[in-house]
């Protein structure tokens, strides 16, 4: 077989397919910066907001993001600390930082949204609201985050419990991600085709953060030992560079899967042809 048949028949592959679209977008330099803007603006405000909430939220924040981060032992009462100073944070922070904080934060929902809007080759509108998305965005995100924090206690224990939760756990991020694609699209693609988005990024996140069990631990206190804080916050940086990447697999299958002219595009399209909602 030759060369240009082989060629060929690849680029008829979704997989090809998905990654043509990734490199279209750019997604190293998409991916670093979305890491570099979880890591300064929305990892810090989980950190703000939980401090000002109650005990029991704050836990159940606690618990998702130390479960996602896939740290445990000597990692994990490295992670608990930035948590545990609450009253310093409260005073350190006012409700004036608080609002800052946020508002700080939707650079990172930018920073994703440009990522969805990118992939879908949607033309980037600006405005005052887009703050109002971020912040909204962030919000039910931190959401999601102290109900999987309060499943993961109520269920965790016993291998059916935690297999109950996972199969919850998995709905659940499904549905966040296939909401926030369609809510940083402006709603102008169509909701049943996001549906993909929301399934790819939720495995890709899940098997990332099963895969970090393994060697976040390890980095977090190999890190600290060498450079103190400093290692933490590299550690922290490697993780969110992988997690960005997870988010740009699903961003960028979205619009090859609708756009299909085979079965799956017309199973994701519900054998419609148009992808983008009347009028946008």
């Amino acid at each position: 077989m030759s060369l240009d048949k082989v060629r060929s028949r690849l680029e008829r592959l979704l997989v090809w397919r998905v990654w043509e679209r990734m490199l279209e977008i750019e997604f190293v330099d998409r991916s670093v910066a979305l890491a570099g803007k979880a890591f300064v603006s929305f990892f810090p405000l989980v950190i703000v907001i939980a401090a000002f909430m109650p005990d029991r939220v704050r836990s159940s924040i606690l618990t998702t993001v130390t479960s996602r981060l896939g740290v445990r032992g000597d990692a994990l009462a490295t992670a608990q600390e930035a948590f545990a100073s609450t009253d310093d944070i409260r005073r350190a922070t006012g409700f004036l930082g608080l609002v800052l904080a946020i508002f700080f934060a939707t650079s990172f929902t930018t920073a994703l949204q440009r990522i969805y809007v990118r992939a879908w080759r949607r033309p980037h509108r600006r405005g005052v609201g887009a703050y109002g998305r971020g912040v909204a965005w962030l919000l039910a995100t931190l959401a999601s985050m102290a109900v999987l924090g309060v499943l993961r206690g109520a269920l965790g224990g016993s291998a059916v419990g935690t297999g109950v939760f996972a199969v919850l756990s998995l709905a659940g991020t499904s549905g966040l991600w296939w909401f926030s694609a369609w809510f940083l699209l402006l709603g102008e693609v169509r909701p049943r085709v996001l549906v993909p988005t929301g399934v790819i990024t939720a495995l890709a996140m899940g098997g990332y953060a099963v895969s970090a069990t393994v060697w976040m631990p390890e980095l977090v206190t190999s890190n600290e030992e060498q450079f103190g804080f400093f290692g933490v916050a590299l550690a922290l940086v490697t993780w969110f560079s992988g997690a960005a990447t997870c988010v740009l697999v699903g961003a960028c299958a979205g619009p090859v899967f609708a756009e299909d002219p085979g079965r799956v595009g017309l199973l994701v399209r519900g054998g419609e042809a148009e992808t983008l909602t009347a009028g946008a």
